[in-house]
């Protein structure tokens, strides 16, 4: 199947108006008419895919530690919602199968970000990877993560997997040819780029691959900021919140 990205992708839904990786983040994604999203995805103690983006449950959550400390019945309980807007504390961490679930009912294309903690790697793949094949979701999506072994591992149990390296550090910048062969060598299908480091050189060397390039940052990437990477090349921004960008998804 040929995955072909929009010039937008919702971060962690759309993370500046509604809070991050819950299904009303992704809603309003939807309900802006954003073709894409991004998530993050964790695993809970009984190994149940579901959406967070820290290593912790402090920051966006009204649970303590790590997620790896509750079962995800005990997860759902969790207030997902009050730390953006106490109007919305009845929010809770969905499942990665809901998410799939919604997706494909209103052809939402997904990035799956893989968020494992430390030591919990493969526990995190061979959970997602399970689920997917169990299910067969109806939508398109492809994986991307900072950690090369979760991508590789999921290639080899899913071969048909489209996947993406995250790249933020000055040190890959320094060493891209590197970084790029082993993009080509296990056929990665993207490579995503903290704005801070991307390039005119690094687009060109990816495009010269067949890969595709996308641009996050931890701030909203603003239209005109956004219009300079797609002349340059870029084929997704990540954006938090698409206020500026209203003409374009009418």
């Amino acid at each position: 199947m040929t995955i072909n990205l929009p010039k937008l992708i919702g971060h962690r839904g759309v993370r500046g108006l509604a809070p991050e990786n819950t299904i009303q983040s992704i809603k309003k994604a939807i309900e802006l008419n954003i073709k894409w999203v991004e998530i993050d995805v964790k695993i809970s103690k009984d190994r149940i895919p579901f959406l967070l983006h820290d290593s912790n449950l402090e920051r966006t959550t009204s649970g303590k530690g790590s997620p790896l400390n509750y079962k995800y019945n005990e997860l759902y309980k969790l207030d997902a919602g009050s730390w953006f807007d106490k109007k919305q504390k009845n929010l809770y961490p969905p499942t990665l199968r809901e998410v799939l679930d919604l997706c494909s009912q209103k052809n939402i294309g997904v990035n799956i970000e893989l968020k494992p903690n430390k030591g919990f790697e493969e526990a995190n793949v061979v959970a997602i990877t399970e689920l997917i094949m169990k299910h067969k979701f109806d939508c398109q999506y492809f994986f991307s993560s900072f950690d090369w072994y979760s991508l590789i591992k999921i290639r080899k149990l899913l071969p048909e997997s489209r996947i993406g390296i995250l790249i933020d550090g000055f040190d890959q910048k320094r060493n891209f040819t590197k970084v790029l062969n082993k993009c080509n060598e296990h056929n990665f299908f993207s490579c995503g780029f903290n704005i801070t480091i991307i390039s005119d050189e690094i687009i060109k060397a990816c495009k010269n691959y067949g890969i595709q390039v996308t641009v996050y940052s931890s701030q909203n990437i603003e239209k005109y900021e956004a219009e300079e990477f797609w002349n340059l090349g870029v084929d997704s921004i990540f954006i938090d919140d698409p206020t500026s960008y209203k003409n374009m998804l009418e």
